[in-house]
């Protein structure tokens, strides 16, 4: 050891040499530096970041390259500065990562007001804007997490570092949507999230690009309102439409996904079948009556009244509650032909053989009864 220390004759403020640590107390180090005394590393010049105690960072034996901070020839006091020599070499690093945009993984060493602290040579910051895309209430669960950053802002004289790993999730994040955007095409059935519900439609996250689906395309009946349909939140399926990738609109539908109205309509409406129904549209051949939510059928002029009529709007108006009787049902070109004037027939008919019911009992009740009294004459 002696003829190490023989080796240094002279120590200079800011030059760098090479010690080993052989006492480490609670606020300083002591270090064989080859000279006549040891170095000393003060707990401050240690570590750019908060040391509570010297242990936490070096230990006896331990190999250190040290800038000289301080030479006292008075006393033969030396001393020493980790940190700086680290800070050096981080400033360099980090002003080529600035320069090439590059990124890093770092480590969280505090979480403090405002965001959170790391270790990169220097002390880095990384403020709470800058941690995700999205707001984060509390920020405790990040406290020795390795996160993946970019450096955002350096600045040596000040000594800032300020960081970004909100950067990389969006890079991260518009890789994916041009990925989605690229594989998307016209016909697809895929399952996505409501993100937003406005007056015209709803926006459906994709799982990272969002699709419109128009109001018209939310279901087969109309629909007023969009969250009459579904809520923010809600996982439904749709089928792209369209895409336009230079502008990045999807045009997406969930009506296409569902069973329509006319799917098993023979199931649900046969011919001879009497249903309620309502009034949609009067046209110059007849009116169209909707008979369940979404299924139209056609009422022929001629099949209106149970007499001849030059409009339907001389019997029937938009909106007016209709029985009628199913005539004809085709689901593969999803029309149905109803009828009126049919149940009008059936009525008065039905009307007809009452009241000739009621005559024959009225004069078999009558003969009877002058059959009584003529008896009594007898």
């Amino acid at each position: 050891m002696s003829e190490q220390k023989n080796e240094l004759t002279e120590v200079r403020e800011g030059e760098t040499l090479t010690g080993t640590v052989i006492k480490v107390e609670d606020k300083q180090v002591l270090v064989d530096i080859g000279y006549k005394t040891e170095g000393i590393v003060p707990i401050s010049e240690l570590s750019n970041l908060h040391v509570e105690t010297a242990g936490d960072v070096v230990q006896e034996g331990d190999q250190l390259t040290l800038m000289v901070k301080k030479v006292n020839e008075e006393d033969d006091e030396v001393v020493l500065s980790k940190k700086a020599v680290e800070a050096d070499k981080a400033w360099e690093e980090l002003e080529r990562k600035y320069d090439n945009k590059e990124k890093f993984e770092t480590e969280v060493k505090e979480v403090v007001k405002g965001g959170l602290v790391v270790d990169v040579g220097v002390r880095g910051f990384i403020p709470a804007s800058l941690v995700e895309t999205y707001f984060v209430e509390d920020f405790s669960d990040y406290l020795n997490k390795t996160l993946e950053v970019k450096v955002a802002d350096l600045d040596r004289e000040q000594n800032r570092v300020i960081l970004s790993h909100r950067a990389i999730a969006e890079e991260e994040k518009e890789e994916k949507k041009n990925e989605i955007l690229n594989n998307l095409e016209e016909g697809q059935v895929l399952e996505g999230t409501v993100q937003r519900i406005t007056s015209f439609g709803v926006f459906v996250d994709l799982g990272g690009v969002d699709g419109l689906v128009h109001i018209s395309q939310l279901a087969h009946e109309h629909v007023d309102n969009a969250s009459d349909v579904v809520s923010e939140g809600d996982k439904i399926s749709v089928e792209v439409l369209s895409v336009d990738r230079d502008n990045e609109r999807i045009s997406l539908s969930h009506k296409n996904t569902i069973p329509g109205p006319w799917s098993d309509i023979e199931d649900r409406i046969q011919r001879g079948d009497v249903v309620d129904g309502v009034v949609r549209r009067l046209v110059n051949f007849g009116a169209f009556v909707e008979i369940q939510p979404g299924v139209e059928g056609l009422v022929h002029i001629s099949q209106i009244a149970n007499r001849h009529i030059g409009t339907p709007q001389e019997v029937l108006e938009s909106g007016q509650q209709v029985k009628v009787k199913v005539l004809d049902v085709n689901a593969k070109e999803e029309r149905i032909s109803l009828s009126i004037k049919e149940l009008e027939q059936e009525q008065e008919s039905k009307e007809y053989k009452q009241y000739e019911k009621d005559e024959d009992q009225s004069g078999f009740q009558l003969g009877d009864f002058i059959g009584d009294k003529l008896n009594k004459y007898k």
